[in-house]
C-alpha cells in the first residue's frame, strides 16, 4: 500500500524536522577548532558546551513525559520545535562562553522532546504494516546531515564565521515549523481516551510497565553500542588504520551517501519481510563487520570505504526496523511519555556510553589506540542482548489481539479545519 498525498507530506516535513534536530546536535563538534580560539576558552570548556545540550535534553525528556500525552501533539510539536528555534538563534548570537553555554542548555530542553514528540506523530498516524518506510525516510535525516548538512555548515562557518551554520538552520526551522502550522492536522485521537492520571502518576506508570521497561532497556543497549564507538573512530582511522585526516571527508561522504539510498529501502524491506527479520538482519551484519572493522590495520581508503559503509548499512537495518517495531509497544494514552523517556534514555545512555569508552581505550604518545577491539567486543555483546531483548518486544507486539489503523488517516478526505 503506497502513501497517500497527506501521508507524503507528513513524511517529507518531519523527515526535514529531523534534519534540523540532527544536524544542530551534530554540527557544534566539527566547529571546534574555530569556536574555541574564536571565543578564547579552553577545550573542558568547549566539552562542557558539548555535555550541557545532551543533558537538558535528557533532563527534558524526562520532565516532559507526565504531560505529553494531555496535548494535542500537533500544539505540543509545534511549542518545542518553536523553543528550538528560539535556542539555535541563541547559539548564532552567542559571542561568549557563558552565553554559548546557555543557549545550547536551552536548545537541549526543547530539542529532547521534539523527536519525541514526531516519533508520536507517526505511531498516532501511521499503522504499524507502514511504520518501517516511514522510520526509514525520517532516519535517513542522519545520513543527510552527514552528506549535506555538515559540508555547508563547514563551508558556511570558513567563509562568514562559526555563527553562521545556526542561522541556516533557524531559516529552515521557520519553512518547517510554518508548513507544520499550516498543513499538519490536529492530532489528538488519544486525548478521547485519556485517563484522569495525574502527571507524576502517568510518568511512574510508565516507568513502570513491564513491557515499556523492556523497550526502554532495548533503546539503551542500541543506542550505548554505537556511542561507545563512534567518538573514537576518528582517532583510530587516522593514527591506527593510517588515513590522512583530509581523506576522512571522503570517507564520511560515501558512507552517508549509502545510508540515505540504504534507510528508505531497509524501511519497505522491515514492512514487507518482518521488521524483526530485518533487526536480525541488522545485527548479525554489525556483528560481523564491527569485528572487522575494529581491526583494521594498514588498509586503503576504498577498503575502508567498503567496511564502513557495510557496517552502516547494518546499523541503519537495527535503527530502523527497532524503532518502528518498538513504536508498538506504547498504547495510545502512554505514547507520549513513552517516547519521551525514550529520548531522554538515548540521550543518557549515549553520555555514559561515550565515558565507559574513554575508560577502555588508551592512547599512545605517538596517537595510536590501544583497546579500540574491546570496544568491538563490548558492541557486540549489547548488539546480541538486544536481539534476545528484541524477541521479546516483538512477541509482545505480534501477540496483541489487534493492530488498529488510526483514525485521523482514515478521515484524511475531510476538508482541513
Amino acid at each position: 500500500m503506497g502513501f497517500s498525498g497527506y501521508q507524503k507530506f507528513v513524511v517529507a516535513v518531519l523527515a526535514f524536522l529531523q534534519f534540523t534536530i540532527v544536524l544542530d546536535f551534530m554540527l557544534l563538534a566539527p566547529l571546534g577548532a574555530i569556536v574555541i580560539p574564536a571565543l578564547n576558552i579552553t577545550p573542558a570548556q568547549f566539552g562542557m558546551v558539548v555535555s550541557a545540550y545532551a543533558f537538558s535534553a535528557g533532563v527534558s525528556g524526562i520532565l516532559a513525559a507526565g504531560f505529553a500525552d494531555r496535548f494535542d501533539r500537533k500544539k505540543l510539536l509545534l511549542f518545542f520545535y518553536a523553543g528550538f528555534m528560539i535556542g539555535t538563534l541563541c547559539c548564532a548570537l552567542a559571542h561568549t562562553y557563558a552565553t554559548l553555554l546557555l543557549a545550547r542548555m536551552v536548545t537541549g530542553l526543547f530539542a529532547g522532546v521534539v523527536g519525541a514528540a514526531s516519533m508520536a506523530v507517526v505511531t498516532d498516524l501511521f499503522p504499524l504494516s507502514m511504520r518501517g518506510r516511514v522510520m526509514g525516510y525520517i532516519q535517513s535525516a542522519f545520513a543527510a546531515s552527514t552528506v549535506l548538512g555538515l559540508p555547508l555548515s563547514l563551508e558556511l562557518s570558513s567563509r562568514w564565521g562559526w555563527n553562521a551554520p545556526f542561522f541556516m538552520i533557524v531559516t529552515v526551522c521557520a519553512v518547517i515549523g510554518g508548513a507544520i502550522l499550516g498543513r499538519l492536522r490536529p492530532v489528538n485521537a488519544h486525548l478521547a481516551l485519556r485517563t484522569d492520571k495525574k502527571p507524576l502518576h502517568h510518568l511512574l506508570h510508565t516507568l513502570t510497565t513491564r513491557s515499556y521497561l523492556m523497550g526502554f532497556a532495548t533503546t539503551a543497549l542500541l543506542t550505548m553500542g554505537g556511542f561507545m564507538l563512534m567518538p573514537y573512530s576518528t582517532l583510530f582511522l587516522v593514527h591506527n588504520v593510517g588515513i590522512p585526516v583530509e581523506r576522512l571527508s571522503l570517507v564520511y561522504l560515501v558512507t552517508g551517501l549509502v545510508s540515505a539510498v540504504a534507510g528508505p529501502l531497509i524501511g519497505r524491506a522491515s514492512d514487507a519481510f518482518g521488521k524483526y527479520r530485518v533487526f536480525a538482519f541488522g545485527c548479525a551484519a554489525t556483528i560481523v563487520m564491527v569485528l572487522v572493522y575494529t581491526r583494521l590495520s594498514d588498509v586503503s581508503l576504498w577498503m575502508l570505504i567498503v567496511v564502513s559503509a557495510l557496517l552502516q548499512i547494518g546499523i541503519f537495518s537495527r535503527m530502523i526496523s527497532s524503532s518502528a517495531l518498538m513504536s508498538a509497544l506504547p498504547k495510545p494514552t502512554d505514547r507520549g511519555a513513552y517516547m519521551s523517556i525514550s529520548s531522554s534514555l538515548q540521550q543518557v545512555s549515549g553520555g555514559f556510553a561515550a565515558m565507559l569508552g574513554g575508560m577502555l581505550v588508551k592512547q599512545l604518545d605517538g596517537g595510536r589506540l590501544l583497546h579500540f577491539d574491546v570496544l568491538g567486543d563490548v558492541l557486540v555483546c549489547t548488539t546480541l542482548v538486544s536481539f534476545v531483548l528484541m524477541y521479546f518486544v516483538n512477541r509482545r507486539v505480534m501477540g496483541a489481539a489487534a493492530v488498529q489503523a488510526p483514525q485521523p488517516m482514515q478521515n484524511e478526505t475531510r476538508p482541513e479545519s
